[in-house]
């Protein structure tokens, strides 16, 4: 009986594990998008390199990154390895690479 209960309960744990993973998941609304997308088109930056981060969503941008504010989005935004990215200022982690 122990044999097929400790499987179970690992099994169980796992799943609950992916649920608070889904749950981290940043949604960025397309109202956002579009505020965001057209206020970086008018207020272009320049790109800052930074060696060796792999850019992607849920990647971790330093403390030398200047975060830029878009009014009325809780997000920030900066250009790091000339990709536009949109960060979570909390965490610093990018959300979304905006095309």
């Amino acid at each position: 009986m122990k044999t097929i209960l400790i499987p179970a309960v690992a099994g169980l744990a796992l799943m609950a594990g992916i649920g608070i993973a889904a749950a981290d998941e940043v949604i960025v609304t397309p109202e956002q998008q579009t505020v965001v997308k057209e206020y970086v088109h008018k207020h272009p930056i320049a790109s800052v390199n930074v060696l060796g981060l792999e850019l992607g969503v849920g990647s971790t941008v330093p403390d030398t990154v200047e975060l830029q504010q878009v009014p009325d989005v809780q997000y920030r935004y900066a250009v790091v390895n000339d990709h536009t990215v949109l960060i979570d200022p909390g965490t610093r982690r990018v959300i979304q690479v905006i095309q």
